[in-house]
């Protein structure tokens, strides 16, 4: 019987690069599935019956009760680099193996969709675009915006994609580069080009943020309304890691008071969200939709590590960025 595979949730994969997909039906039945995003539990596991291989997006939920009623599942393999809506302890006790593409893979293409943002938001260009097209030329003088040079930049997480986002502000724009990581040494936050400091000391010091740190139970809602207090007044924020990150009411009144003077946002908590929501009316707010790994070389990066983790896995092999290494052991 040929290996049942099943495509969760993707918008992306196999759409750009179909060779993914053909290298897949040379090893089983594929199946593509669009489902709500917060379905999970039983109910998800039902859909997903009979597919021992799974290719993950960011949603559905693949939590214990998942876990408890899924039949027998070799691989999930997340075609991203967070796996927060995966249990990984109720995937590791059924014996299912869970890898994710290697942030090297995303590094380039989030970093630079960052810088990106942040220079929407500091330039005004999308405003400033808007009055072009409707040939108001004269208006110009309406979008006066903030040079990056000589501004301090906090980066919230200086791992691989922080970092870099880190050393293109610093190296190409001349900003002074501070950074808080609580999973870095001084020593190797110093090592990566930024000055090592705490929340609190980024938060009163920073003209920019950029969030990129990874989700976890400990920093939901790490910048809440007590942490927006400490902000200097007119402070650019970009966020290209998780939407969950930031108490979005706290966001909202920290924009109507102008302690941010302009957002970046390329994820949102609960997305993804429809044209009512609240964020989508300030025009110095741009958002995008979770596209920052959209480049046509990241994608073929990340369709490529997904493809290669289930030839692997079914030739009995081990697959690169295995989350759960005790599963190996099993086997």
């Amino acid at each position: 019987m040929r290996t049942k595979i099943a495509i969760v949730n993707s918008s992306s994969f196999g759409e750009i690069f179909p060779e993914h997909i053909e290298r897949l039906e040379a090893l089983g039945e594929i199946k593509k599935f669009t489902l709500p995003k917060d379905l999970g539990g039983k109910e998800l596991a039902e859909c997903l019956k009979g597919h021992e291989v799974i290719i993950a997006s960011v949603t559905a939920l693949y939590n214990r009760e998942f876990f408890e009623h899924k039949d027998r599942t070799l691989l999930i393999s997340r075609h991203g680099i967070g796996y927060n809506n995966i249990d990984v302890t109720a995937a590791t006790e059924k014996g299912t193996l869970v890898t994710k593409v290697s942030s090297l893979i995303e590094r380039e293409a989030v970093a630079e969709n960052a810088v990106a943002l942040l220079m929407t938001v500091m330039r005004k260009v999308r405003e400033a675009s808007w009055e072009a097209k409707e040939g108001k030329w004269a208006e110009r003088a309406r979008f006066v915006g903030n040079e990056i040079k000589d501004k301090t930049v906090g980066v919230i997480g200086f791992g691989n994609i922080g970092s870099r986002v880190g050393e293109i502000l610093k190296y190409g724009f001349n900003a002074k580069l501070v950074a808080y990581d609580p999973e870095l040494s001084a020593e190797k936050i110093q090592q990566r080009g930024a000055i090592p400091v705490t929340l609190e000391e980024l938060l009163s010091t920073a003209d920019i943020i950029s969030l990129n740190a990874c989700v976890t139970p400990l920093n939901y809602h790490l910048l809440s309304a007590q942490q927006f207090s400490l902000l200097k007044k007119k402070v650019f924020l970009v966020n290209t890691a998780r939407g969950e990150l930031m108490d979005e009411n706290a966001l909202i009144d920290a924009l109507d008071n102008g302690t941010i003077a302009g957002a970046g946002l390329d994820v949102i908590e609960g997305e993804p969200i429809t044209a009512e929501h609240p964020l989508l009316k300030y025009e110095n707010v741009v958002i995008t939709p979770h596209t920052s790994a959209y480049t046509y070389e990241c994608l073929y990066g990340m369709g490529n590590k997904v493809v290669t983790d289930v030839e692997r896995v079914l030739a009995g092999q081990i697959p690169e960025n295995v989350i759960n290494t005790e599963v190996l052991s099993c086997r």
